[in-house]
């Protein structure tokens, strides 16, 4: 295991709020995702030191999903990044490059399209990460026979410009996709959660 990674953060996701008491009191799990839209691959996602976006994302999902998302909440987590495909180190994102072109050798041969990524899906699903999804499952599966990631950790811009002219964007967040559930070492309820002021 590298030791640059070895650290804990704290993390938090958006759920409804029955399925969080559930999860503290242990008598279920949070289900990775598996979706074609999951940016950062297959995981358990959380946004880093963000519980107030976590919240959003509750809300959200209780828009479009009402059936899933009934109250909105927030479940608290420590997180051990372990072995962790960090998108903030330029090690891996100049990996990504390599990937990419490796990936599309693969598929084309194979006559196959090459994911694409788009701002909406037929659904209404915002920010369809098909092709980024793609790239880090491939970089996953390339690196299994040397390395298991445990973690993977990006950055996002999103939400549009906080104020005109901007580059800080009003929903930029660090999300972490954990695909090894044991590096959830204990969960827990925040006290209270910050919303934005408009």
């Amino acid at each position: 295991m590298r030791l640059d990674y070895s650290r804990f953060v704290v993390g938090y996701h958006g759920c409804d709020a029955a399925l969080a008491r559930r999860v503290l009191l242990g008598e279920t799990e949070l289900i990775p995702s598996d979706n074609d839209y999951d940016w950062l691959g297959r995981g358990i996602y959380f946004w880093e030191h963000g519980p107030a976006r976590a919240f959003a994302f509750a809300v959200e999902e209780a828009r479009r999903k009402p059936a899933k998302v009934k109250e909105p909440a927030v479940l608290g987590a420590y997180i051990f990044l372990g072995e962790c495909l960090d998108l903030l180190d330029v090690r891996y994102t100049a990996l990504l490059e390599i990937v990419y072109s490796r990936m599309a050798e693969d598929l084309r041969a194979r006559g196959e399209q090459i994911p694409v990524n788009s701002r909406e899906r037929p659904d209404g699903t915002r920010l369809f990460h098909a092709l980024d999804r793609a790239v880090i499952e491939y970089a996953i599966e390339l690196s299994a026979s040397e390395r298991r990631f445990d973690t993977v950790r990006g950055a996002f811009w999103e939400g549009g410009p906080a104020f005109p002219g901007a580059q800080i964007a009003k929903q930029s967040h660090i999300q972490i996709a954990v695909r090894n559930p044991g590096c959830v070492l204990g969960y827990f309820r925040p006290k209270e959660i910050d919303r934005p002021t408009p």
